[in-house]
C-alpha cells in the first residue's frame, strides 16, 4: 500500500511539473509573439519607407513646407503634417491634463464612497467609447457650435480637433492617475495631518508628489494617444495640409494624412513610400514618448525608494 501511495504521489508531482512547464512555455510563446509582431512592424515600416529616402533628402522630407503628392512634379514636405500633429496634441493636453488630473484627485481624495462607485465606472465607460463616436460628436455637434460661438470661418479646425481629442483622452488620464493616487499609502496622509497640514497641503505636497510616477505616466500616455489618434482628427481637423497660422485654421495631422491617402496611393509609388515614411516618423515619436514615460516612472520610484 505504501508503495502504491508513493507511486501515486510521484505521479501527481510529475503531472503538476508537466502542467507548470506547459504554462511557462505558453506564456513564453505569447511574450515572444508580441516581440515578434513589434519587430515585424518595424521591419515593414523601414522596408517600405526607405525608397523615398533614396530619392529625397531626409531634411527636405521632414522640413519641406509643401505636401502635394499628386502634383507633377510632386512635393513631399511633411513639415505641415508634423506641425498639425504637434498643435492638435498640445491643445489636447491643455484640455485633458487639468481635467484628467483634477478628476482623479476628486475621485480618490474628495468624493464620498457612493460618488466613487458612480464616477469610477463612468470614467472606465468613457475610456472605452470608440474614437469614431467622438469624431462624429465633434463633426456634427461641436464644430457647428464653435463656428457660431466664435464666429470663425469653419468649425473643422485645429481648435476643434484639440478639444475633441482632449475630451477623448481625459478618461485615460483620469483612470491611470486615479490608480496611481490609490497606491499612495494611507500613512503618508496621516503623517501629514499629524504635523498640522490641512487637506489641500496634504494633497499638493504629499499625495501628488508620491503619485508623481503614475501621474507623469498618465500624462505621457494620454499625449501618445492624442498623437496617434486617426479617425477623430480625420473627421474634425479640416484636412488642409498647410502650416496653420492660428488654432482656428484647418489642418491635416500625420495620422489623418495616412488614413485619407493610403487608399489612393499606387502601391510601390513615391506617394505610397512617403506615407510609410510618415508612419515611420510617427512610430518613432510615440516610441520616444513611451520610453520617456518609463524613464519618468522609474525616476520617481527611485526617488521615493520604491524601486526594490
Amino acid at each position: 500500500m505504501k508503495i502504491i501511495s508513493a507511486a501515486s504521489a510521484l505521479s501527481k508531482k510529475m503531472k503538476i511539473k508537466i502542467k507548470e512547464k506547459l504554462y511557462e512555455l505558453t506564456f513564453a510563446v505569447l511574450a515572444f509573439s508580441s516581440l515578434a509582431f513589434l519587430v515585424g512592424i518595424v521591419i515593414v515600416l523601414f522596408r517600405e519607407a526607405m525608397p523615398i529616402f533614396e530619392k529625397l533628402n531626409i531634411g527636405d522630407l521632414v522640413f519641406g513646407r509643401f505636401w502635394y503628392p499628386t502634383y507633377d512634379p510632386p512635393e513631399f514636405g511633411i513639415f505641415p503634417l508634423i506641425i498639425a500633429s504637434f498643435w492638435v496634441s498640445l491643445g489636447a493636453m491643455l484640455v485633458c491634463v487639468p481635467l484628467g488630473i483634477g478628476s482623479a484627485l476628486y475621485i480618490n481624495e474628495i468624493a464620498s464612497k457612493r460618488q466613487k462607485e458612480i464616477f469610477k465606472p463612468l470614467v472606465e465607460i468613457l475610456a472605452s467609447i470608440p474614437s469614431i463616436v467622438y469624431g462624429f460628436f465633434g463633426m456634427a455637434i461641436l464644430a457647428p457650435f464653435l463656428q457660431g460661438l466664435l464666429g470663425i470661418p469653419i468649425g473643422l479646425c485645429a481648435f476643434t480637433a484639440s478639444l475633441t481629442l482632449g475630451i477623448m483622452a481625459t478618461p485615460t488620464v483620469t483612470s491611470i492617475a486615479e490608480d496611481a493616487l490609490s497606491y499612495v499609502p494611507r500613512s503618508f496622509r496621516e503623517a501629514s495631518y499629524a504635523v498640522g497640514a490641512n487637506r489641500w497641503q496634504t494633497l499638493t505636497r504629499v499625495v501628488v508628489p508620491a503619485a508623481g510616477s503614475g501621474i507623469s505616466t498618465a500624462i505621457i500616455l494620454g499625449m501618445s494617444r492624442a498623437i496617434g489618434e486617426t479617425m477623430t482628427v480625420l473627421m474634425v481637423a479640416g484636412g488642409a495640409a498647410m502650416i496653420p497660422g492660428s488654432p482656428f485654421d484647418p489642418v491635416r495631422p500625420m495620422t489623418a494624412a495616412i488614413a485619407a491617402e493610403m487608399g489612393e496611393a499606387p502601391v510601390g509609388g513615391d506617394h505610397y513610400h512617403a506615407l510609410f515614411a510618415i508612419a515611420l516618423i510617427l512610430f518613432v515619436i510615440t516610441f520616444v514618448f513611451n520610453i520617456a514615460a518609463e524613464f519618468v516612472s522609474r525616476r520617481f520610484r527611485i526617488k521615493l525608494g520604491l524601486s526594490g
